[in-house]
């Protein structure tokens, strides 16, 4: 009899302990998020003490001596050739000049155009199954139309990246990135 009446009573307590233990890890995680709101974005000054500190880094006084270098300046004068396409999300029209990119390059799967004279790495990002494979059979010197929204740039790179977001070849839609999942 001591017994049936001891388990249920054991199992009373361990369950209680754990809701105990949950509540608290709660309690915990709410005071967190109290304190700072999620997608409030910091302030113009917060920003700008975040970006001074990060300046003063070995990566970021690297990162300003390659702006003021004349390959950093090159970059950013080929991102601002095509900034008004990109904003507008209008065709670019592209000629492939590698199927490679250069050696190092950790960018995910891409090919080397150029526009309007200038070179540039066209990325689409992790390689998947099939997602690329219409891409896959582009050839040197054949004629894309591209649309983007981003470009961006690095040190490592003497090419602007331009993020692949619409392909077209001979008026035929040949890549398209696919929407984000559970986002904008």
């Amino acid at each position: 009899m001591k017994k049936l009446i001891f388990i249920p009573i054991l199992a009373l307590v361990v369950v209680s302990g754990l809701l105990f233990a949950n509540r608290k890890i709660k309690n915990e995680t709410s005071k967190k998020s109290i304190s700072e709101p999620p997608g409030v974005s910091p302030s113009a000054a917060e920003r700008n003490a975040s970006r001074k500190k990060w300046e003063a880094t070995p990566d970021g006084i690297m990162f300003k001596k390659w702006e003021a270098s004349p390959a950093g300046k090159k970059v950013y004068a080929s991102e601002e050739k095509i900034r008004k396409s990109l904003r507008e999300f209008t065709n670019m029209e592209a000629v492939i000049t590698s199927l490679s990119l250069p050696a190092g390059s950790r960018v995910g799967f891409g090919v080397m155009v150029r526009i309007s004279n200038d070179d540039y790495i066209l990325s689409f990002g992790i390689e998947n199954k099939d997602e690329f494979k219409q891409l896959k059979s582009l050839k040197v010197g054949d004629k894309i139309m591209i649309k983007s929204h981003s470009v961006s740039h690095a040190p490592k790179y003497e090419y602007p990246i331009i993020a692949g977001d619409y392909v077209e070849q001979d008026s035929k839609k040949i890549y398209k990135r696919a929407p984000r999942k559970g986002g904008c």
